[in-house]
């Protein structure tokens, strides 16, 4: 085998290790570091309600503040909503860009994920890591900045401060040497009759 061909398995080898121990971290109850479309994200189960609550403690955020879920496909969202607005699918197919879309009448999630009035942040990710991380764990996965609540986000891997780095169980190898700045996801707000709002 050439030494090309050794790296490129080797590679994979190292990729597919690293989505199998992010899934093993997060079926255990566990909290990741890892890439996502956007910035570097903490993640965990987005079912299980224990795990959410460590991620507000490792952020030190107010737990009134819900936090984005990631799911790998549209097809997941109506298992996580009782009744997507139309509105929703035309926003995402016209999307130049990641698009966090918050719903009412969230379903299937942990309880202290959603916002007071039962709503919360759902994003379809198209990057692979985070896709292929997402389908692997057949569940939404939580998604929110990796820095202390009030702080600034980190731009790259190399910008998380070693606090958040202690405080996870997993924090995945791939995409650590990027540097580029990707942009942030457009946030809409939808309501059951349609209504839409931009948040950012």
């Amino acid at each position: 085998m050439s030494k090309e061909k050794q790296n490129i398995t080797g590679h994979l080898r190292e990729y597919r290790d690293d989505i199998k121990q992010a899934i093993d971290v997060m079926n255990k109850g566990g909290i990741i570091l890892y890439p996502t479309d956007t910035i570097w994200g903490i993640g965990c189960d987005a079912t299980n309600e224990e795990a959410v609550k460590r991620v507000f403690e490792i952020k030190k955020r107010n737990d009134a503040k819900a936090l984005i879920t990631l799911v790998d496909s549209e097809a997941k969202i109506e298992f996580y909503v009782r009744e997507v607005p139309d509105v929703a699918w035309q926003l995402m197919e016209v999307a130049t860009r990641p698009l966090t879309i918050i719903y009412d009448g969230a379903r299937n999630l942990a309880p202290n994920l959603l916002a007071e009035d039962g709503s919360a942040g759902i994003r379809v990710t198209h990057e692979e890591f985070s896709q292929n991380l997402c389908m692997r764990m057949r569940r939404a996965i939580v998604s929110t900045s990796a820095n202390i609540s009030g702080e600034p986000s980190p731009k790259c891997f190399a910008d998380i401060a070693p606090e958040i780095l202690e405080a996870v169980d997993y924090v995945c190898t791939s995409r650590r040497n990027e540097t580029q700045n990707p942009p942030a996801s457009n946030i809409i707000k939808l309501g059951l009759g349609g209504e839409v709002k931009v948040i950012r």
